[in-house]
């Protein structure tokens, strides 16, 4: 991990919180002028802390009332059958998130659908499926308290504090 003194770190929250913002405004913020403001921009880029920009959505809006988290248990761990399993999941739209965790079950997905029913049908058609799966466990969530991409970020001479 490359070291990121305050400045830096300030741009990365406030683009957090607006990615359209321009680099003009981005500068008045941090009380700098534009072009050195502009060169740690694209420091920042170019090392891949930022990975790119994207809007938003809400996902009910979009009518994906549904979010579950699932873990899948799978008997196959064969470069192939994993292979195979991972090139399904990237292209599966449904699936928000998959990771490769410990413990009792070996992914964790995090997957959107309009409704019950849209979701029984995804586990049909594409979980059951996917390569070596053996078991499938889902929770739905009933009610979202917090969804954020947001990354906490610090500079290398900030010390962590605790909002509680």
């Amino acid at each position: 991990m490359s070291s990121i003194d305050t400045v830096n770190a300030q741009i990365l929250e406030l683009l957090q919180s607006d990615g359209r913002m321009t680099n003009a405004k981005l500068a008045e913020h941090l009380n700098m002028s534009e072009t050195p403001c502009w060169r740690r921009l694209k420091k920042l880029e170019e090392t891949g802390i930022i990975e790119g920009y994207q809007a938003h959505l809400n996902r009910r809006k979009l009518g994906l009332g549904v979010m579950a988290f699932v873990q899948l248990s799978c008997s196959e761990h064969d470069q192939a059958a994993t292979a195979e399993f991972q090139r399904i999941v990237e292209v599966t739209p449904n699936i928000l998130a998959c990771h490769n965790t410990t413990g009792e079950d070996d992914f964790l997905l995090i997957v959107v659908a309009r409704d019950l029913d849209d979701y029984s049908a995804f586990v049909d058609s594409t979980l059951r499926r996917l390569p070596g799966v053996t078991r499938i466990r889902s929770n739905l969530s009933l009610k979202e308290m917090k969804a954020s991409s947001k990354l906490p970020v610090r500079g290398s001479d900030q010390l962590v504090s605790s909002p509680i």
